[in-house]
């Protein structure tokens, strides 16, 4: 089956594993953060194993499980500062080095009346700014959306404010971003070259999910 690209008047796209080869680099930078605010291996794992099991779910949350789950530490403003500020820094240089997905600018051009729009768990300002480091935010004139508000509260704002005009496709890699799409009504195509879902295949199949590579080959 292959999907019309053009009918649709909003198209949202999760960023990480879609539009940036980010997925790895972000993984890897959970178990840095925990390690260097004094984590052990394990705990540090254990950030990560939940990290990779909530994909797409906004870093506030993770944190908020690590300390109250994990390392058993009182959660306080300060302390999930603490480490938002340390991800950031571990993230600052990698996410301006990974891969940008092939195919992106030949996508916009042949969706010019649809309005694009990326709803990340990544925090909000971050991706603003680096969207604009590495001149993407011209493709998204529908916004740039991020944490700490999470993708159903973003959806149902957008909705109902107009921005997020129907028929509408959510571009995901992940069980939440499929999950978030179908409670607004969006379409959802799962793409899998980069995702760390580890039995999206079956999850896909299950839940009859459109399946593609990459953003290439939506075209």
């Amino acid at each position: 089956m292959q999907i019309d690209i053009k009918k649709y008047k909003t198209i949202v796209f999760d960023c990480d594993g879609v539009v940036l080869d980010s997925n790895i680099v972000k993984t890897e930078a959970y178990f840095r953060t925990a390690k260097s605010l004094g984590a052990t291996d394990a705990q540090a794992q254990a950030l990560v194993d939940y990290h990779v099991r909530l994909g797409g779910i906004s870093r506030y949350h993770k944190f908020d499980y690590y300390l109250r789950e994990i390392t058993h530490q009182p959660v306080t403003k300060e302390a999930i500062q603490i480490l938002l500020d340390e991800f950031a820094r571990e993230l600052e240089v990698v996410l301006m080095e990974c891969q940008i997905a092939e195919g992106l600018s030949a996508l916009r051009q042949a969706t010019p009346k649809a309005s694009w729009m990326i709803l990340s768990g990544g925090d909000q300002q971050e991706i603003r700014t680096l969207f604009a480091k590495r001149d993407l935010a011209k493709y998204f004139d529908g916004g740039l959306f991020g944490s700490p508000d999470n993708k159903d509260t973003v959806l149902a704002r957008e909705k109902e404010n107009g921005h997020l005009q129907f028929p509408a496709l959510f571009i995901g890699d992940s069980k939440y971003d499929f999950e978030a799409a179908t409670r607004a009504g969006l379409d959802f195509v799962f793409l899998s070259d980069w995702t760390e879902v580890a039995d999206w295949q079956a999850y896909c199949q299950m839940h009859r999910i459109h399946v593609v590579k990459n953003l290439l080959a939506l075209m």
